[in-house]
């Protein structure tokens, strides 16, 4: 038999198999909060899948937001945009990214998880190769930009952005590279220039690279994901990932900032505190409820757990050899998002142009799951923060990237807060950034 034939067989067999599972999902707000609720360790041959498939927007749809807010499409017909970087003159960067070569595994179990995992991709609303960062400008800040530019083309999946001075630093998924940048351009053409490389094949599992300058400019910060669930690949591939890399601006060595984190994203440096925080993806395969994704500040020196434990001290009995002088040292996480929401970007609200319900706190994209029966995230959330640390429940900002018969119209994945205080929202299967602001800015700012 032909081997993709097979393999279509198998998947779709699978599929069927699959889609009548009933994996016993529990209530997701139950694992948001300090102290989420863990029950006990399910093991699966093949885990249980739900994947939303992606159907796009129909002409005029838009995602719900809360009470006081409204949300407008800021640009349509992009290219799996994932990051939003805010430039200090306004410009938006968004960086359009596909998977590179390498990016999975192909043991039997992946193939029929790549299969289905393949249905939550962009699939029919593909609108070309990605791989570059697109510049929107909207120079009288009514929200609707007035000059689109491709700003940076045939880069090795971007994903983290950050400005320093005059250097800009774009994460793509094997090194942190260097442009010169002029305030104003709306197209580098200069050639990059390596800072350092970054983990990356012939396996690069958890590609996307996000980053974040220190404050006063002379660091970066750099996420690099595990390549692999739980060291199926073995040891010596996950040799400086599941961590964040302090790499020094003027050098570019590096060193390991923190580890055990199995995919961090969204590296942000708190306002109020100063110190850095991370949204982070944990470990499939151990039931619908375990492991809860999570947000956490990040201590230098700092071990969370991973592989060999989960938020906390929390064993993880498939990691063999076990070791219990490392468990031993796992840092808790600050807070829980729930289970397999995939969290992908976070930002902190700034200024005073939204609601005072929104304000100082931080905003989380949440891609969404697609292994457990009950879909969990497929949603921006706002985790309000007092005194640098979360204070309550999460909140629904940004729903309806689900519809009625649970197919996705979109994903959302970075989020950022633009010149004018408005939320930024990158939806990479509905190839839209959206912007969300305040339904009635007069009586925004009537509440100052």
């Amino acid at each position: 038999m032909n081997f993709s034939i097979g393999r279509a067989l198998l998947c779709s067999s699978m599929l069927l198999l699959l889609a009548g599972c009933d994996d016993g999902s529990g209530d997701p707000k139950a694992q948001i909060g300090a102290n989420p609720k863990l029950p006990d360790i399910q093991q699966y041959l093949l885990p249980p899948m739900h994947i939303a498939r992606i159907v796009g927007w129909k002409k005029d749809e838009t995602p719900a937001v809360a009470e006081g807010l409204q949300v407008k499409a800021f640009a349509t017909g992009l290219q799996h945009p994932r990051f939003i970087y805010v430039l200090p003159n306004g410009d938006v960067l968004v960086a359009e990214s596909k998977a590179p070569k390498g990016a999975g595994i192909k043991r039997p179990k992946e193939i029929v998880m790549g299969y289905i995992e393949s249905w939550a991709t962009s699939g029919g609303n593909d609108t070309g190769p990605g791989n570059r960062i697109t510049l929107l400008r909207d120079s009288n800040g009514d929200g609707v930009p007035d000059t689109q530019s491709v700003f940076l083309d045939h880069l090795n999946s971007p994903f983290g952005i950050a400005l320093v001075g005059d250097d800009l630093y774009v994460a793509n998924a094997d090194a942190i590279v260097r442009y010169p940048y002029t305030e104003g351009d709306t197209k580098i053409t200069a050639p990059g220039t390596v800072l350092t490389p970054l983990p990356g094949g012939p396996i690069n599992h958890h590609w996307t690279k996000s980053l974040v300058a220190s404050p006063d400019g002379s660091k970066l910060y750099a996420g690099v994901g595990s390549n692999s669930n739980i060291t199926e690949n073995g040891m010596e591939a996950e040799h400086n990932r599941a961590a964040i890399l302090e790499v020094d601006r003027a050098s570019g060595r590096w060193r390991v900032f923190a580890s055990g984190l199995r995919n961090p994203n969204g590296l942000s440096f708190e306002p109020q505190t100063g110190a850095l925080w991370a949204v982070v993806n944990e470990r499939d395969e151990l039931g619908p409820d375990l492991v809860p994704d999570y947000m956490t500040s990040v201590k230098d020196g700092g071990f969370y757990g991973w592989p060999y434990s989960y938020y906390g001290q929390h064993v993880d009995p498939r990691v063999k050899p076990q070791r219990p002088d490392l468990v031993a040292k796992a840092i808790m996480p600050d807070y829980a998002l729930s289970s397999h929401v995939a969290p992908l970007g976070m930002a902190f609200s700034t200024g005073t142009s939204l609601p005072a319900a929104y304000r100082g706190g931080a905003f989380v994209g949440e891609h969404g799951s697609w292994n457990r029966q009950k879909l969990n995230g497929y949603k921006v959330v706002y985790v309000p923060f007092e005194g640098g640390k979360p204070s309550g429940p999460a909140q629904d900002v940004v729903t309806g990237f689900l519809n009625s018969d649970n197919q996705a119209r979109g994903r959302p994945v970075g989020v950022a807060i633009d010149k004018s205080g408005a939320l930024l929202v990158a939806d990479d299967s509905g190839n839209t950034v959206w912007r969300v602001s305040a339904a009635h800015p007069q009586l925004t700012q009537r509440q100052e």
